[in-house]
């Protein structure tokens, strides 16, 4: 997936701020501070996750996710974002 794909979303971007930002989060919630639907936050979790930017764990039937601090895109949006939202 080229790099214009992964960013062509709003609320991917959005939900990789809140990652960066909170650390860990699950499903219904990022939905809910996003103001999406369930599924719809999924499908971006599940793009974000095949490029190796997010990892999720599970607990039951709650899946959490975070940013995987061992991908190198991963720490490179990590820096990007953080340099953006320190301005």
């Amino acid at each position: 997936m080229k790099i214009e794909d992964v960013f062509s979303s709003k609320s991917r971007i959005k939900i990789l701020r809140l990652l960066c930002q909170l650390g860990e989060l699950n499903v219904s919630e990022m939905a809910r501070r996003l103001g999406t639907n369930y599924k719809t936050t999924v499908k971006h979790l599940e793009v974000l996750e095949s490029e190796g930017i997010l990892k999720h764990k599970v607990f039951g039937r709650i899946r959490l996710y975070k940013i995987n601090e061992g991908s190198a895109k991963a720490r490179a949006i990590q820096n990007l974002i953080e340099t953006w939202e320190t301005r």
